[in-house]
């Protein structure tokens, strides 16, 4: 099971790294087991003039889930340059599903991901 758990601390990794690449400052994070289900939540502010680099995070965080894909590149995420977006994909297929709130300043995550027993 501890492989399981490995993935979703590079799906913490590599979000945490996306933010450090948009000015974040402020960056929470929890995690919530439920059996065999995680919900990551998260929090983070951004600098305003790289903004930009937030306008397609909904979309890739919410790529279909590609369980063969999963199985062989999880490792990759976090290896990649902060806020490459065949990391932020990568993520995108390795969650269930991802609530993406979009503030001015501020973005929250809540991110749903299957544990496979």
């Amino acid at each position: 099971m501890i492989h399981e758990e490995k993935k979703v601390g590079n799906i913490i990794e590599e979000l945490t790294m996306f933010f450090f690449s948009v000015g974040a400052e402020h960056i929470q994070t929890g995690i919530d087991r439920q059996g065999n289900q995680v919900v990551i939540t998260m929090e983070s502010d951004y600098a305003p003039d790289r903004e930009y680099g937030l306008h397609r995070l909904k979309e890739y965080l919410n790529e279909p889930k590609n369980d063969s894909v999963e199985d062989i590149y999880w490792e990759l995420a976090g290896s990649g340059d902060p806020g490459e977006s065949s990391q932020l994909l990568l993520v995108g297929m390795m969650l269930d599903r991802a609530d993406v709130v979009m503030e001015p300043g501020k973005v929250k995550l809540k991110l749903y991901k299957e544990l496979m027993m």
